[in-house]
């Protein structure tokens, strides 16, 4: 089959949870023998021939949005549906960006897509149609976003429901997050989600058709290179980049956000007074001040409060993928006590890799890791310490997390999402011929 997948995340420029399930589902359906193609926001209006090299230009350069009257003029020229223009393949030496965008069969874009999408659907309660000149068999769109291509079976993946079920730990706007939601599971042809905790919200909160909605889980395409390379190789790598020894670590990595949980990781682990420090590799977000209160600020120019902490947390804004796997390998144990994930990414990729697991009982992480993790309520700051000096103090305790991790992550294998994908599709083909 043909299925175009969105780059709205893709985008981008340190890529999010969500761009990485896009990577990890256009692999899968490559592998699979599926034709994928990506439909994209960007304009690259004008002659054919210099649609490659806009498109190269302009990825993760956010385009000047008109203001004003313009912005919802240009917004409601939406109402006869949005053209897209096929962006050509061959010239430009993309290498570089094969870490943010998988390898499409054909690309689609149209000027400033989801943003002019986005605003007609607040102003009208209606989702864009984009035409394509060829549409797809299968539109998969990863993120629920307010379009749908004209003659292809639209499915949207929603990862969770967070801006509902802990709605003061999003930004959204929950009347429009609703709607939008609401209106992905009326009026599209399916709906996609990544875990059975997901997909009973989904049911619940949205009053979603059981048959419509699938859980799939998904995987973590952790590069070949990584778990091939010899362990003293991505230990010296690891010393020489950030002088943190082998197995001598803790790790947290996501975003420094509310329901990420961090003011209390960061309390629990200073409170033990632990040899191991703490590494955080994680980009400041909204509301992010309250989570790292007890990190040195840089409004505190002496630093003289936090100098005993100098050696003890480690922070790091953003790491290529490859580089935070091989943090992750060599870390004493994955510190992840999330208030809520539809899913859960960094627990499977530290079982995968055999890293220990601490994480929470929560949402769908109690699905995703089973038995082989160490989980605790993320509310109760004892509880992450006292689990802390478990897992610090038990090297036959890590190593037995280590051993079920693995086999607890083959369970989320590329063969098991391939069945997966192929119920999915073959379901909504089925009901929509």
């Amino acid at each position: 089959m043909r299925i175009a997948i969105d780059g709205y995340n893709f985008a981008l420029p340190n890529g999010t949870g969500i761009s990485s399930y896009g990577m990890a589902l256009a692999h899968t359906l490559r592998s699979m023998g599926h034709a994928v193609e990506g439909v994209f926001g960007i304009d690259v209006a004008g002659p054919a021939a210099h649609r490659e090299a806009l498109f190269y230009d302009r990825l993760a350069r956010p385009a000047r949005r008109p203001k004003g009257l313009k912005r919802w003029l240009s917004a409601t020229r939406l109402a006869t549906g949005a053209a897209s223009f096929r962006v050509s393949s061959g010239g430009v030496d993309a290498r570089s960006l094969a870490h943010r965008l998988p390898h499409f069969d054909a690309l689609w874009s149209s000027p400033d897509l989801f943003e002019r999408a986005q605003d007609y659907f607040r102003l009208t309660g209606r989702f864009t149609e984009l035409q394509i000149a060829s549409p797809p068999d299968i539109m998969h769109w990863t993120y629920p976003v307010p379009v749908r291509v004209k003659g292809a079976r639209n499915i949207y993946t929603l990862h969770d429901l967070v801006p509902l079920r802990l709605p003061f730990a999003t930004l959204d706007e929950k009347r429009l997050y609703r709607a939008l939601v609401g209106t992905c599971v009326a009026q599209g042809d399916h709906i996609c989600t990544v875990s059975e905790a997901s997909r009973a919200d989904i049911i619940e909160l949205l009053h979603a058709d059981p048959g419509k909605v699938s859980n799939t889980y998904q995987v973590s395409t952790i590069d070949p290179a990584v778990i091939a390379e010899d362990a003293a190789v991505s230990a010296e790598t690891i010393s020489a980049l950030f002088g943190l020894a082998p197995q001598g670590y803790y790790l947290f990595y996501g975003a420094i956000e509310p329901k990420k949980n961090l003011g209390r990781l960061i309390e629990a682990y200073l409170s033990l007074r632990l040899k191991a420090p703490l590494v955080i590799v994680a980009a400041k977000s909204w509301q992010s001040s309250a989570e790292v209160v007890l990190l040195p600020r840089e409004d505190d120019p002496s630093g003289l409060r936090h100098e005993h902490l100098r050696d003890r947390v480690v922070q790091i804004d953003y790491l290529p993928r490859h580089l935070l796997l091989r943090l992750l390998r060599g870390a004493r144990a994955l510190v992840f006590p999330s208030l809520y994930e539809g899913f859960g990414l960094p627990v499977l990729e530290a079982m995968s890799l055999g890293v220990p697991v601490l994480s929470s009982t929560t949402a769908a992480i109690r699905e995703i890791a089973g038995e082989a993790a160490i989980l605790v309520d993320p509310y109760v700051v004892a509880e992450i310490a006292d689990a802390l000096a478990r897992v610090d103090a038990d090297a036959a305790l890590r190593q037995s997390l280590a051993t079920r991790g693995i086999a607890r992550a083959a369970a989320f294998s590329e063969s098991a999402y391939q069945r997966a994908l192929a119920e999915m599709y073959s379901k909504v083909l089925g009901e929509t011929s």
